[in-house]
């Protein structure tokens, strides 16, 4: 969740789609070969994604000042949780926090704001993907137009891995086109307010079944092979390191297409 507007990738008939893409996609994958993700687990990565969540979110108006100049909660510290940082040449970019919700840890963000509506659809045995934290430094969004893009691909890439019934996203309103047109979002609850934020979200949901793989057709940079999967999602085993970088695999991908 962020206030970042997202760039259009073209119109056009859904047939067309991959034709009407291809130079927007072609940029974004020279973007992607300066791309690392991080898993940020403690330390420094950490205090530096939340104060870029601040950061962010103060510029719009989306919190109020705070003497920690931090912005999190206990979400993050879930066992479900996944806090990722976006570096570009380097530089951290962006960042975004995404949770696996379903029936064995079946507490996220959007399970609990909107308890009554997706609570019993986990009871029931659904998932989630839910993403949540979207923020971007101020500079680089204006440079770099395609970071929604390059940012939210870890959902994609979650979703891969864990095959969860829905992909869910907690937006501002004027950002549900946008998420309507690139992963076919439809509202799944009526808006509600959202910890520790000073505006209402609308909750959009898009099933993975029906869904995921047209995406991921229309927009290959979305693709990721399972050994990215594996890196980013995996927990270590007892006494192994996590790593430190992810490459994106997309291009390898695309190349064997």
């Amino acid at each position: 969740m962020r206030d970042i507007k997202p760039t259009t990738a073209g119109a056009g008939a859904r047939g067309h789609e991959t034709e009407v893409h291809a130079p927007f996609a072609r940029n974004i994958f020279s973007v992607l070969e300066k791309v690392e993700y991080r898993v940020c687990d403690g330390g420094e990565d950490l205090e530096a994604i939340y104060r870029l969540r601040y950061n962010s979110y103060l510029d719009v108006g989306m919190v109020k000042p705070d003497a920690s100049r931090m912005v999190n909660d206990k979400y993050d510290e879930m066992p479900n949780s996944y806090r990722f940082g976006v570096f570009y040449d380097g530089h951290l970019v962006s960042t975004i926090r995404l949770h696996y919700a379903g029936p064995e840890f079946p507490v996220s963000p959007s399970t609990e704001v909107f308890a009554d509506e997706l609570a019993p659809r986990v009871a029931a045995g659904e998932s989630f993907i839910d993403p949540s934290r979207f923020a971007a430094d101020l500079q680089w969004s204006t440079q770099l137009r395609v970071l929604p893009y390059i940012t939210l691909r870890l959902a994609v890439v979650a979703c891969k891995h864990f095959n969860p019934t829905y992909c869910l996203t907690a937006i501002k309103e004027e950002h549900a086109a946008f998420y309507h047109r690139i992963f076919r979002s439809v509202e799944a609850a009526k808006p509600r307010m959202y910890p520790g934020l000073t505006m209402p979200v609308h909750l959009y949901q898009s099933r993975c079944s029906d869904n995921m793989e047209d995406t991921i057709r229309r927009f290959p940079f979305f693709r990721s092979t399972a050994f990215e999967q594996r890196m980013l999602f995996q927990r270590p085993a007892k006494g192994e390191l996590a790593p430190l970088t992810v490459l994106p695999t997309a291009k390898y991908l695309s190349n064997a297409a």
